[in-house]
């Protein structure tokens, strides 16, 4: 098999493809045939060295595959060799050949491509759970996306559209055409103007019912502020954190000085929320992720949303995909195919 190992913190070119032996699935796993694997920001941070939930250097960074079964371990029941599949995956994803437990793994539907199948399992499922599991989406909501064109953006506003929700994000101003395209009702220049007196004078000062923040620092001050009472604040990342390609200690620093606690006192009086999810801790969590796909899979069946898939790379192209991905480049999810 080949895989993509992070050797040593640093900037893209770390990455290195090497060839070893293909693995044997273990009792209760399946080995699957990749065809497809995403690339997603947690990776950047990783390869960076700053992402606190990666393994120890050197590892195989990747969270989610699609791709063809062609090995079946003991004690798995329902799936078979051949059965074209979509899974999660605990780091290991940049990978020709990967062995996942059965209970992360999804069979696709007859009609959907491996590449669709791989943008959909973290993207889509981190975007339902905020949305409509810990944020009670509902038809008329008032939503902030922020990074609207990247792939959990992307997946929030489909599922905003789903539901009926009304959708502000912010982007670069190049990619308001395509993000109105894609239903958003309200696009903000954050590199121009200051998202959170541009998104008050929208409302007339009414806020946000929710706010879906990956940026952290002092966004999760200006967007508290920014909540209506009964808001939720849903924080999933610290992109801000990452000003270079390298690893920053300065930008660490900066973060924790601007990081802002909220006691349960300030919580009731404002009668806000702030909430937090990582769905790599929710690891353990299989009745709520299988949930959440099948309800994802009905809408793909229903043809209810399709995955916008901006650029697919090749394995030796992975440092180009790195360089793409934290340029800011992207519209929508980047792929890796062997």
């Amino acid at each position: 098999m080949k895989q993509i190992w992070i050797r040593k913190a640093g900037e893209p070119d770390v990455l290195q493809i090497q060839e070893l032996p293909d693995p044997i699935p273990r009792t209760g796993e399946v080995r699957i045939r990749v065809a497809a694997c995403g690339i997603n920001f947690a990776d950047v941070l990783g390869r960076m060295g700053i992402y606190p939930d990666a393994p120890k250097i050197p590892y195989v960074p990747g969270y989610e595959v699609a791709g063809r079964i062609d090995a079946v371990g003991q004690g798995v029941a329902g799936l078979k060799e051949g059965d074209e599949v979509m899974a999660l995956t605990y780091f290991g994803g940049y990978s020709d050949v990967v062995c996942v437990p059965q209970k992360h793994v999804f069979r696709r539907l007859d009609w959907m491509p491996a590449e669709d199948g791989a943008a959909i399992p973290l993207n889509y499922l981190t975007a339902y759970l905020m949305l409509v599991v810990m944020g009670s989406l509902r038809q008329g909501s008032r939503v902030l996306i922020h990074g609207a064109a990247g792939g959990v953006g992307l997946a929030a506003l489909d599922i905003c559209r789903i539901v009926g929700a009304t959708t502000f994000g912010t982007a670069s101003p190049g990619k308001h055409a395509f993000l109105a395209e894609r239903g958003l009702n309200h696009a903000v220049d954050y590199r121009r103007w200051d998202y959170e007196r541009v998104l008050n004078d929208l409302t007339n000062q009414q806020g946000m019912d929710i706010i879906l923040d990956p940026l952290g620092g002092v966004h999760w001050q200006k967007n508290y502020r920014l909540l209506q009472p009964t808001g939720r604040l849903i924080c999933f990342g610290a992109s801000s954190v990452s000003t270079g390609k390298r690893r920053s200690l300065r930008g660490m620093a900066r973060l924790l000085f601007t990081m802002r606690y909220y006691s349960p006192l300030r919580l009731m009086n404002d009668n806000k929320g702030v909430l937090g999810f990582n769905l790599p801790r929710m690891w353990e969590e299989v009745a709520v992720q299988r949930e959440g796909m099948q309800q994802l899979i009905g809408w793909y069946d229903e043809a209810l949303f399709r995955p916008h898939i901006d650029t697919v790379f090749r394995f030796d192209q992975v440092a180009e995909a790195h360089h793409y991905l934290q340029d800011r480049k992207n519209v929508g999810k980047l792929l890796l195919v062997p």
